[in-house]
């Protein structure tokens, strides 16, 4: 497995993520407007949804650490930081940083990239091996493994390429109109969560899909549960397409919850 150093930065992760969505989560129609950029209600509550799934996916990933079961956890949340950070980047020059919230998220950041050069500068020393410890999984989670890649990598490209203006961006899917800055952060959210399912290709283990299934439960829970509190904003008569942000969250959602109860959650 990955070092100590490494476990350790991850639980930080799961504690700093954790603040910062009880925060944005709990409190978004007060912090939208001081939030790191512009954005609205929904949307801040909904990127508390990502950072509180993110430290339910960080703190079960560093308490397992096992690399076989937390691989594709661990390679979105190295991910997630990095893809969120360079938005900021790109973006900086919309930043709002008066109010300390905005400076808890570019904290939280900077120590999700931190984790992530220390995770992959272990990743290459010490190179941890991938035991199968289970039988493999059937082809329906290959299949759906296939439709999450090909879907989910779909809006994460769309996300990172598409221009204010082009289609699904005017509500046809999210409901509201986003910023490119908050188009470019979904985005990167969605790239990292397809690229981290591609090793679930070779690493078939049916334990791992469980514990992945299990770390990630989170953001489908928080990020189902903002678009509940703020479904007043679907159309689903003139913009259908809002029915694929809820049903692809509440597909994964059911058929892993399926599947907990079948096998259990991949734990060891």
């Amino acid at each position: 497995m990955l070092s100590n150093t490494s476990r350790i930065l991850t639980f930080a992760n799961a504690a700093l993520y954790a603040v910062l969505g009880i925060f944005l989560f709990f409190m978004p129609e007060q912090l939208a407007f001081v939030f790191a950029w512009k954005v609205s209600a929904f949307v801040t509550m909904t990127i508390g949804g990502w950072c509180l799934g993110n430290g339910w996916l960080a703190f079960f990933s560093a308490r397992r650490w096992k690399w076989s079961l937390v691989q594709p956890s661990l390679i979105y949340l190295w991910l997630f930081g990095i893809g969120e950070t360079l938005v900021v980047i790109l973006f900086r020059d919309k930043l709002n940083l008066v109010h300390p919230i905005a400076w808890l998220y570019l904290t939280a950041l900077v120590a999700n990239v931190l984790a992530a050069v220390i995770g992959l500068q272990d990743l290459i020393r010490l190179k941890p091996s991938i035991e199968s410890t289970t039988k493999p999984v059937g082809s329906i989670f290959v299949v759906g493994l296939i439709f999450f890649v090909v879907f989910v990598g779909f809006l994460g490209y769309y996300g990172s390429a598409a221009q204010i203006g082009d289609i699904g961006t005017n509500g046809g899917i999210f409901p509201e109109v986003m910023s490119l800055f908050t188009l470019r952060s979904f985005g990167a959210f969605y790239l990292s969560l397809a690229l981290s399912a591609v090793p679930l290709f070779w690493n078939r283990n049916r334990q791992t899909f469980l514990s992945h299934g299990f770390v990630s439960y989170g953001l489908i829970i928080f990020i189902t549960a903002a678009a509940f509190v703020y479904i007043g904003l679907f159309d689903f008569a003139t913009r259908p397409g809002g029915l694929l942000y809820f049903g692809a969250y509440l597909a994964v959602g059911i058929f892993f919850l399926i599947n907990f109860f079948k096998y259990g959650t991949g734990k060891e």
